[in-house]
């Protein structure tokens, strides 16, 4: 039978992100405050990566071992040295270097050669039996595309049929961006220490991950001290976002939107984006489109309050919204042109999406109270570079875009980069592979657009939209599987997610059959 679940990365993943070059002083910063030598803080290392290694494949007898020349690969040895203690079959493959080994990984190699180990060069022959392989190549100080013999080694253990254990970080896999330049280690399983790395969660991370675990080494005093400048979201927060109402809220208490868009032939973006809306909680949405359109948009939402966009009621539905939402469908000619021009200058929340972005890649400009929700290559367009430079650095691109056109910034994609102007900084970790369809965007833009109105800032609307936007997506997938999820199936999983304080039925049926 398929499993169609989404992996989610557990509750023991933190909800802070530090920057990749960080680490290194932070690490040394620690263990002295904690009294703490780094080799100890190694020896840590290799027991979380042996315990969850063991504990997913118990039946693994032989391991491989892949130790580059760094303190990942001295985390490799004292996995090493820990398996053959157990009672495993373990062959070790290390690579050489003039350069001599950093102190702690050295005292690991020792401890492993005075255990009786064996270490192999790169090119040896790989035993004919292997169940299990320990990725302890390179670490998180990877800045380019890996070369031979690491890259070799990295080709040659995916194309094996043993599963691959990754030690901090897959080897190949940049830990401040998320970006493979070259052959990276396709995990099953991840182990990461001390902090959460960003290329963890965001660029090619989730092709490479695996199931990601967190082991903090004992250092969890000295890092609650600590503040970092990027989150990790999930739908664990959703309750802070989406608080209970008050029983006698009524729909002027939950925010007026206007939806401007929906250019000959594009009904169903701007239809989309008005039931998102509905869906996330805003009290009343009313929807500036062409004539042609509001028939089909009232009978398939008669909820939607639906107008013709004119300069009379564009003007009109200015003075009366609390948020405006400008963009699906709205195409590049001059109806769209027009009614840009006129929005640009609204005072409250406003969030531009689709044609929005496209058009304001022409004639640029700063605001403080937008949101710019782009796909990488709108993002592409706005800065005026490729696609792949955006890919390349997810978080460098969308602080670049803020301080180009100020306000908040919503990087689309795996691993969602929220940036504002006042420098905080989240990753989006919801969602799957159902999402690459037409519309997400659209319905994106409605959930985001709906929230300024009820009572959260330009910041907290785009992270907590995000975060329930994927999670919807999520609750789908778990059921159905990620191939087919059209944007219109997440209305009724929107709807769930924004009321988090509900008992789930179908979860509470299921918890009393198991205890039965």
């Amino acid at each position: 039978m398929t499993d169609h679940t989404v992996k989610r990365n557990p509750a023991s993943i933190p909800h802070s992100i530090w920057p990749a070059d960080a680490l290194r002083q932070a690490e040394k910063e620690a263990a002295d405050t904690l009294g703490i030598t780094l080799y100890e803080l190694m020896q840590r290392a290799g027991e979380a990566a042996f315990r969850v290694a063991r504990d997913a494949y118990p039946d693994a007898q032989r391991w491989l071992i892949l130790c580059g020349h760094g303190n990942n690969g001295g985390d490799g040895y004292v996995v090493a040295r820990l398996a053959v203690a157990a009672g495993l079959q373990v062959t070790l493959l290390a690579l050489e270097s003039e350069k001599p080994l950093p102190e702690e990984a050295q005292a690991a190699r020792d401890a492993w050669l005075n255990a009786g180990g064996e270490i192999h060069s790169p090119g040896s022959v790989w035993p004919e039996e292997v169940d299990l392989i320990i990725d302890g190549l390179l670490g998180t100080g990877l800045q380019n595309a890996p070369r031979d013999p690491v890259a070799a080694l990295i080709a040659h253990a995916n194309q094996h049929p043993a599963p691959i254990v990754a030690l901090d970080i897959p080897s190949g896999l940049i830990a401040q961006t998320g970006a493979t330049p070259g052959e990276a280690i396709a995990a099953a399983h991840t182990v990461t220490f001390i902090a959460l790395k960003p290329g963890l969660i965001t660029g090619k991370a989730r092709d490479f991950v695996g199931k990601l675990h967190y082991d903090s080494l004992g250092l969890e005093s000295w890092l609650a001290g600590q503040e970092t400048v990027i989150s990790r979201f999930d739908a664990s927060q959703l309750a802070q976002w989406f608080p209970p109402r008050r029983p006698t809220s009524h729909k002027g208490d939950n925010g007026k939107l206007v939806i401007i868009g929906g250019d000959h032939g594009t009904a169903g973006a701007i239809r989309m984006t008005g039931e998102a809306a509905l869906r996330a909680g805003a009290g009343l949405v009313r929807v500036l489109t062409c004539i042609e359109n509001i028939g089909p948009i009232i009978t398939a939402r008669p909820e939607l309050m639906v107008h013709e966009l004119t300069p009379e009621t564009l003007e009109e539905s200015l003075h009366w919204a609390d948020a405006v939402v400008i963009g699906p469908g709205l195409g590049q000619g001059s109806w769209g042109k027009q009614a840009l021009q006129k929005v640009e200058n609204f005072r409250k929340p406003m969030l531009w999406d689709a044609d929005a972005l496209n058009l304001l890649a022409f004639n640029p400009d700063k605001r403080h109270n937008r949101i710019l929700t782009p796909h990488p290559g709108e993002a592409a367009r706005l800065l005026n570079c490729s696609v792949a430079e955006i890919e390349k650095d997810r978080l460098l691109s969308a602080q670049r875009l803020v301080k180009r056109y100020g306000g908040v910034v919503v990087l689309k994609g795996a691993g969602t980069v929220v940036a504002s102007e006042s420098g905080a900084t989240g990753i989006v970790d919801a969602g799957n592979a159902g999402m690459g369809s037409g519309g997400m965007g659209d319905v994106l833009s409605g959930i985001i657009g709906a929230l300024p109105g009820q009572n959260l800032n330009l910041y907290d609307a785009a992270c907590a939209g995000c975060v329930a936007h994927g999670a919807a997506a999520d609750r789908l997938a778990a059921l159905y599987g990620t191939r087919g999820m059209l944007a219109t199936d997440l209305f009724d999983a929107l709807r769930r997610v924004v009321n988090p304080d509900v008992v789930d039925v179908d979860d509470d049926k299921q918890s009393d059959s198991l205890s039965r």
